[in-house]
């Protein structure tokens, strides 16, 4: 199958290329490189350096010939869309309706779409299932959820299938610490260096922490499966922030020493995502305990470490 990867030189994109050139897929690559890198790029993919707005969208998709489009190219950062809205809303807004005209125009099946549980905002309930109401606090909710209409839209248009994969915090090996990393990827690169860990607010907000693999596999399952459906990609688990780093120190050796500073703007209190609904439809469960997962994260990053990056 010939299949586009946006964003797949990226942190979870680049673990999904992976996964379908392990596959026997036809992979093609389109990233910008402002956050993914060129050595997570797989050497049997095909790269285009470019994004979503570039005027030569249109010759990547003629040189892929796509049957699948997974869309996972993005702004990803909370705090950057509430400081520069407009850059957050052209690239996450502006860049999937693009990519969408080049789907219409060139007869793809189906897009998977990298979705967020940011777009729900203060949970109402928890666990929180996809029929709960979306009222995000963040501009990068909203614009991880107005692309979510568009493709819906084009689909009863235009015939398009889709799959809507909603994330819960994804954590894994590839995610940059010294970037827009996640809560795990910056415990690790503290710990390991020897710094404070920062926590914002009182440690005692929770989130569902998934690790990139399952994320993997749950976009290979919608290659085929969820046809015009929404669906939440978690563990269905509640753990705190506090929790989270004192099984970092347990697993590295340190000692919990974190700093505390003041809750951001943008962060809800708790969250917890129901992931019944994909496991009915796609045939999807995680394989990876909190444990696991973190395991694996960290080894990765002490590797990298003695080896000097």
């Amino acid at each position: 199958m010939n299949i586009l990867v946006t964003g797949g030189a990226g942190f979870i994109g680049s673990h999904i290329v992976d996964d379908l050139v392990q596959a026997g897929h036809h992979v093609h690559i389109l990233d910008n490189l402002s956050t993914g890198l060129k050595e997570n790029v797989n050497a049997s993919a095909v790269f285009h350096h470019g994004d979503l707005l570039d005027h030569r969208l249109a010759e990547v998709f003629a040189a892929a010939q796509p049957e699948v489009v997974i869309h996972h190219a993005a702004q990803i950062d909370v705090q950057t869309s509430l400081t520069n809205p407009l850059v957050d809303a052209k690239i996450n807004i502006l860049g999937t309706i693009a990519l969408l005209e080049q789907c219409r125009e060139h007869g793809v099946r189906k897009l998977i779409y990298a979705s967020s549980a940011a777009v729900y905002g203060t949970p109402q309930y928890l666990s929180i299932d996809e029929a709960h109401p979306v009222r995000p606090l963040s501009f990068y909710g909203i614009s991880k959820h107005t692309p979510e209409h568009y493709i819906e839209n084009f689909a009863f248009l235009y015939g398009m299938d889709f799959t809507i994969l909603r994330y819960a915090n994804v954590y894994g090996v590839r995610q940059d610490p010294k970037g827009e990393g996640g809560v795990v990827a910056v415990f690790v690169d503290k710990l390991l260096g020897g710094r404070q860990p920062v926590i914002y607010g009182n440690g005692e907000q929770t989130r569902d922490f998934i690790y990139v693999k399952d994320i993997v596999s749950a976009n290979r399952a919608a290659l085929d499966k969820g046809s015009r459906g929404i669906y939440n990609i978690s563990c269905n688990e509640q753990t705190s922030v506090n929790d989270l780093l004192k099984e970092m120190c347990s697993i590295c050796g340190s000692s919990f020493n974190p700093s505390y500073e003041p809750a951001r703007t943008g962060d809800i209190v708790h969250s917890r995502l129901d992931n019944r609904a994909a496991l009915k439809a796609l045939g999807w469960s995680p394989a990876f305990t909190l444990r696991d997962g973190l395991g694996a994260t960290i080894a990765y990053y002490k590797m990298q470490y003695q080896a000097g990056f």
